[in-house]
């Protein structure tokens, strides 16, 4: 236990190195720490676990699954070292992407391929930060390669940050931090370390392989091609699953599909509305670039993409992605037309919600049981886990701990369900008022870095442009104040930060109806990309 403590805090300071530290030789000791840390002590944990035993036993599975594993890896660092594009492409890729690992009788659903990317972009990387490192030592920088001396001048050759964006990645890794320690008092250890180790850790790495990178125009475009197709791939594998009422994973949702009139389906995701957060992002990204859009052709091929997402998010039927995905549509038409307008839209659509709750249903739908039926038990959790917020209003019960102190000091009798779902009653239950104030910092330090300048500028000349594209001329066109940015932002950079920002906001309504802030990937992603997205430098729009 003592050495299991001791090695997790040094996997979350490895990882909070990584996240603060600029490219270099410190950088890449703390990540390379860091990335052999988390694997073993995951494997120390579940060393008696029934699936390493079983694993244990079948040596020849063992042996070619960590050969298939180098190799991979290595394949990876070279891929990374020869042509560095390829490694954000390839994380965004492996997002999605679980592996069901099936010995001693269990499954885990572990992010394999996101973990082999990492590995290999941290090799690389490391590799890239010693050559660096060395030719600086030297006295000067021959021999080094354009990428290298991009990563020498820190943030893929953006200026140091400002503001916000110099404050980001210090709150993050105190989140990473305060994190581990909070894992020393869990009643559930083994769970903290886990968390620690299979998220906060690999995440941080990720956040500092994207934190470097050059998001040029080429590369955002390559970006939304990838998650595009992807996001298609996956929508047809839900269609299959629709029309042929089969699914090809998970027993829970294979078993409530035959007691409901409507259909789930979850596709290549373990769980619909995972699915259906993954489906309403990509159409945020993508109603982004279509509202902006100058060519006939794209937006035809956008809307296109939006169309054929919408009616596979449909299926999911994951109330809380679709949510998810009028928030991050609200955003975007605040900054395109007007905050005003869109401000007055969501609060008559908001009225309109409840009136049509109360008529539909009557008061007795807003009771207290009701709504608890309704959300599947979501609201005990919620109640439960605010009673567990007032046991230990300070420190909380540790972190990971949700579910056994749920199950011992706040369910009123055996629940079938013991995981939260709701991002801020988890934070305060299981880390207390410290862990409430660095989550809710990091929201707010996140949302300035990716708004900052965004909501600020002047009125475009009839003829002007809007984030570098043309619109029709005419009368004078007055913007309003929160679309200005697209007017006298950086040319090419404006629409990718609208997406970012927009896109973040969709992933924090998500969590509050089915958590997994910190958990998903996806989160660390758009935080790295917002930071550097927001250190370009500011030029004119006809630059």
């Amino acid at each position: 236990m003592i050495l299991s403590a001791v090695g997790v805090l040094a996997a979350a300071g490895a990882g909070a190195a990584s996240i603060v530290l600029v490219p270099g030789r410190a950088r890449s000791v703390a990540m390379l720490l860091a990335l052999v840390l988390f694997p073993a002590l995951i494997l120390g944990d579940q060393w008696h676990s029934a699936q390493i035993v079983d694993l244990r036993d079948d040596s020849a599975r063992l042996a070619a699954l960590g050969i298939v594993g180098l190799v991979v890896v290595a394949i990876l660092t070279a891929v990374f070292h020869r042509w560095p594009v390829a490694l954000p492409l390839a994380i965004v890729a492996a997002l999605p992407f679980r592996v069901p690992l099936h010995a001693g009788g269990d499954t885990a659903n572990l992010l394999v391929p996101l973990y082999l990317v990492i590995a290999g972009g941290v090799l690389a990387a490391a590799w890239r930060g010693w050559r660096t490192s060395a030719s600086r030592a030297g006295g000067g920088v021959g021999g080094t390669t354009p990428e290298e001396a991009l990563a020498t001048a820190g943030g893929g050759g953006s200026p140091a940050p400002t503001g916000p964006a110099r404050l980001l990645p210090l709150v993050l890794a105190a989140v990473v931090l305060l994190y581990a320690l909070q894992t020393l008092y869990s009643p559930d250890f083994s769970k903290s370390l886990q968390n620690v180790c299979f998220f906060f850790v690999p995440f941080s790495l990720v956040y500092a392989l994207l934190r470097d990178v050059h998001w040029n125009r080429k590369l955002l475009i390559l970006v939304l091609w990838v998650v595009a197709l992807e996001a298609v791939a996956f929508v047809l594998v839900g269609a299959i699953e629709y029309f042929s009422r089969e699914l090809f994973w998970n027993d829970q949702v294979i078993r409530s599909n035959e007691f409901h009139t409507y259909f789930r389906v979850n596709s290549i995701f373990w769980d619909p509305n995972i699915y259906g957060r993954y489906l309403a992002l990509v159409i945020v990204v993508a109603m982004a670039a279509l509202l902006w859009a100058k060519e006939r052709r794209t937006m035809a091929l956008l809307t296109g993409l939006v169309a054929l997402l919408w009616l596979g998010l449909v299926v999911t039927f994951s109330q809380s992605s679709f949510a998810a995905l009028l928030a991050g549509l609200a955003v975007l038409a605040a900054l395109r037309w007007s905050w005003r307008w869109t401000l007055a839209a969501v609060g008559a659509g908001a009225v309109m919600a409840i009136v049509i709750v109360l008529f539909a249903g009557g008061t007795s739908k807003l009771s207290p049981d009701r709504l608890n039926t309704d959300t599947g038990g979501r609201g005990n959790l919620v109640s439960g886990g605010a009673k567990l917020f007032a046991q230990r209003p300070l420190w909380g019960y540790g972190a990971g701990s949700f579910p056994r102190a749920y199950r011992e000091h706040a369910a009123t009798k055996k629940a079938p369900v013991v995981v939260s779902h709701t991002e801020p009653i988890t934070v305060a239950a299981e880390q207390g008022l410290i862990g409430l104030v660095a989550y809710v910092a990091l929201i707010v330090v996140a949302l300035l870095t990716m708004g900052s300048g965004l909501f600020s500028g002047e009125a475009s000349p009839a003829g002007g442009t809007v984030a570098g594209v043309p619109h029709s001329g005419g009368r004078r066109r007055r913007p309003s104040t929160w679309g200005r940015a697209a007017v006298t932002g950086p040319a090419g950079q404006s629409v990718p930060r609208a997406a970012v920002l927009a896109t973040f906001v969709a992933l924090l309504v998500h969590t509050m109806a089915y958590a997994g802030f910190y958990e998903d990937p996806i989160t660390w992603v758009l935080l790295a990309v917002g930071a550097s997205l927001a250190t370009v430098p500011a030029v004119r729009p006809s630059a």
